[in-house]
């Protein structure tokens, strides 16, 4: 007996510990405009909703109980079998929360669109996004610099991204910071995040690319003004040059990489990246040895 009363303590312990992991690192817990705007949505659909879901488990407990058999004053009616007040009823309350939840949708894709650039008095910096397989690449073309599974930025300023890929189709995720969005080889899709406050935050690649999408993480580092302008300067000073030859090493799939930086990249580098000639040419890393040896 003691036992098992361990164990579901424990098992509410590590439920409880989970749970508010998810919250104090997740999508619950902005720290950006447009992640703020995204949790509000989400009140917003989870209150109309509830306000439809309660009220009907109420009504339900309240026939079930109305109806019983030890109710004499329940009247059994076997011939009913139409009511337009019942019907207008039935398909109102659905019809009205479709409508709702509808509504709040198409406003917040079109305030929260993420081409839509953040209004505000700082220019925003600009970071150039390459998904590889599988690691995460950041040019700053702007600073002249660029870094592996780290992306630093300044707090308090609009950051504009240009996101491709590599080869496989992926899907750039912070979700502090808020915005999925997919990246895809030969084209560019566009982002626009905000950090209010300096922290360290969890990103992620949100869709499944192969053998070692679970080591495809980075950490976004956001610093004031002045520490970002510090750290650029310190970056120009060390490491390796980005350009053609060292970018076809780097696209190589590689697993669970350090975060590294490079002092410089080579110009229109990017835009290189999104012609045919870049491309990596072997796709068997996504399927993994087992599914090579099938084909062979």
């Amino acid at each position: 007996m003691r036992s098992d009363m361990r164990h579901s303590l424990l098992a509410v312990s590590l439920i409880g510990a989970a749970t508010h992991a998810g919250c104090s690192e997740g999508v619950l817990s902005p720290q950006g405009p447009i992640a703020s705007a995204q949790r509000q949505i989400l009140f917003n659909s989870l209150g109309i909703m509830l306000a439809i879901v309660i009220p009907t488990i109420l009504a339900t407990a309240a026939v079930a109980f109305w109806f019983r058999s030890s109710n004499w004053r329940a009247h059994y009616m076997p011939d009913f079998e139409y009511s337009g007040r019942l019907e207008m009823l039935v398909w109102s309350i659905p019809a009205m929360t479709v409508l709702l939840v509808g509504g709040v949708a198409w406003v917040g894709a079109h305030d929260l669109d993420p081409r839509k650039p953040i209004a505000s008095a700082v220019d925003p910096v600009r970071v150039q996004v390459v998904s590889l397989d599988w690691k995460w690449l950041f040019i700053y073309p702007d600073e002249g610099i660029a870094s592996v599974n780290q992306l630093t930025i300044p707090v308090g300023t609009p950051i504009s991204f240009d996101l491709t890929s590599s080869g496989v189709m992926n899907s750039f995720f912070v979700p502090q910071l808020g915005s999925q969005i997919y990246t895809m080889a030969g084209m560019v899709t566009r982002l626009h995040l905000q950090a209010d406050d300096p922290g360290t935050y969890r990103g992620l690649s949100a869709n499944y690319s192969g053998e070692g999408f679970a080591d495809m993480r980075f950490s976004v580092e956001a610093v004031p003004p002045e520490g970002f302008a510090q750290w650029a300067a310190d970056v120009r000073k060390t490491g390796p040059l980005l350009d053609t030859a060292s970018y076809a090493e780097l696209v190589k799939p590689s697993q669970a990489v350090a975060p590294f930086t490079y002092r410089g990249v080579a110009a229109d580098l990017f835009n290189g990246v999104l012609s045919p000639a870049m491309q990596p040419h072997d796709h068997s890393s996504l399927t993994g040895p087992a599914s090579q040896r099938e084909e062979k």
